[in-house]
């Protein structure tokens, strides 16, 4: 039978920003796998759409573009960042309807204080260069340097000029933008976690946008195991794919998982 992945990314990114983490993933798991993205409202292919300001809307939205069938088949689920908290919120109201969920440099108000999750020294660049910026290759490029360790000067600036393109296609209005924020901000994870469905928690040890912290809080809160890459930042899937891939094939194969 084949096992279905769910990719679902964060605050103002969508599918496109995978860069191919989905084929990749795909490739690693082999055959029985099949791997598909999916748009919070607000992004990507939805990007006309009005963002929720709250992260159980954004579970709705994701459950209704998915469907019955694919729902009927436990997907797992990949999540970055918001997206972590959209599949936080998604575990606690559906229990078992999740095969799993790998929750990506992700936070919640219970466990952690704001400045932990969004840390400080970046509201000025993020309020200048992100939420204000006009120059849509400007911004992009500020969004790499925020979030990724490990990418080659010039590997940085190729991205920035691809995502600019789709941002250009695409766009994400600033309304939106804060939308999501706002629902980020104020998104409280359940004490404990109900059901069955296994949970990993993994994240980027370099992480400079979200304390790692958060990822640490999460995973004792819940005693779920905690997946670190000691470089990587809050872009995962970028910084390390082959990595992440491999511990996603990994956490599958694990009894239990």
């Amino acid at each position: 039978m084949t096992t279905t992945w769910i990719l679902l990314r964060g605050l103002i990114r969508e599918q496109a920003h995978w860069q191919g983490f989905d084929r990749h993933l795909a490739d690693v798991l082999g055959g029985e796998h099949e791997v598909r993205c999916v748009d919070l409202p607000g992004n990507g292919q939805r990007y006309h759409e009005r963002s929720p300001t709250t992260v159980a809307e954004m579970v709705d939205a994701a459950r209704a573009e998915l469907g019955d069938e694919v729902l009927s088949r436990r997907p797992r689920l990949v999540a970055l960042s918001l997206g972590g908290m959209v599949g936080m919120d998604w575990l606690r109201r559906f229990p078992g309807e999740l095969g799993g969920a790998a929750l990506i440099n992700s936070s919640t108000a219970r466990f952690s204080p704001f400045h932990q999750r969004l840390r400080a020294r970046n509201y000025p660049r993020l309020l200048r260069d992100v939420l204000l910026s006009r120059d849509t290759e400007n911004k992009e490029r500020a969004i790499l340097e925020l979030t990724t360790n490990l990418l080659a000067p010039e590997r940085l600036t190729e991205v920035a000029r691809e995502w600019a393109l789709i941002a250009g296609g695409r766009p994400v209005s600033t309304a939106n933008s804060l939308r999501q924020l706002w629902a980020a901000a104020r998104f409280q994870a359940p004490a404990r976690l109900p059901g069955s469905s296994p949970v990993l928690i993994v994240n980027g040890g370099g992480d400079r946008l979200v304390s790692p912290c958060c990822s640490q809080a999460l995973a004792r809160a819940w005693n779920r195991p905690l997946s670190v890459h000691p470089e990587a930042g809050h872009d995962l899937s970028l910084d390390a794919p082959d990595w992440l891939a491999r511990e996603l094939k990994s956490w599958v194969v694990t009894p239990g998982a």
